[in-house]
């Protein structure tokens, strides 16, 4: 009877004591985050710098992969998918699984690489994923990123405008596609803008565009860290 006592006492000042500090691994977000292919070290900058960044405080747990035929397995126990890759997505299961993951009310986030029009024969990826592409880009360099729509929860205490250096997306929203609202933009020397930062109109799904990303310039940028954790939490619906 005593050790009855004992163990409902414990169990109950366990939960008292979950409850105070907030319980916050039952709070976090669980990311997904694919990377890989060419022109980028994914490994530091998105494996080791961005997982960091998400991670930190608790905010989310991250499983990251550089092999495309991985994200199916992990797919169920995700709320957010990251998609930063620089290589193809082939198997047509994983491609439908992406779509039925975003009509179930998912959060997307297609970083840098995940913005470009490089999938010829997926071309829906672009057209209701992403409403549109880039395919080509400034030279590296510094230029400024305006925050456009301060009100929006992925802009949250992110500057009013930043320098960084990077790759200058040249992002077209495709006017057939589900729209975007744009959230911030990169101007280059020429005083030509295009988004930066977009929400995508999606039916169901949170998606966030994010064309920064090239280099430690970025990921190391506390703007850029902000927009990542906002970016995530939104899409996550927290």
């Amino acid at each position: 009877m005593q050790h009855h006592i004992s163990n409902s006492i414990f169990r109950l000042a366990l939960g008292l004591a979950l409850l105070l500090a907030g319980n916050p691994l039952a709070a976090q977000i669980r990311v997904l985050m694919v990377g890989g292919g060419g022109s980028h070290d994914f490994d530091r900058w998105y494996k080791q710098e961005d997982a960091a960044t998400l991670e930190k405080g608790g905010l989310a747990t991250v499983t990251y992969t550089d092999d495309p035929s991985t994200i199916l397995e992990h797919l169920s126990n995700t709320d957010v998918l990251m998609l930063a890759n620089n290589q193809p997505i082939k198997d047509s299961a994983t491609r439908k699984a992406i779509f039925a993951f975003a009509d179930a009310g998912k959060g997307l986030l297609l970083a840098h690489p995940a913005i470009w029009y490089n999938w010829r024969d997926w071309p829906l990826y672009n057209f209701k994923l992403v409403s549109g592409g880039s395919r080509s880009h400034e030279k590296y360099g510094e230029f400024t990123v305006t925050v456009n729509d301060k009100k929006h929860p992925v802009t949250k205490n992110v500057p009013a405008s930043f320098k960084l250096e990077d790759e200058l997306y040249h992002y077209n929203a495709d006017p057939a596609g589900p729209g975007i609202r744009v959230l911030a933009t990169s101007k280059n020397e020429a005083g030509v803008t295009h988004p930066a930062l977009f929400v995508v109109k999606h039916p169901k799904a949170r998606i966030v565009g994010f064309a920064l990303g090239h280099d430690a310039a970025s990921h190391e940028l506390e703007a850029y860290r902000t927009i990542l954790r906002n970016a995530v939490k939104w899409a996550a619906r927290k």
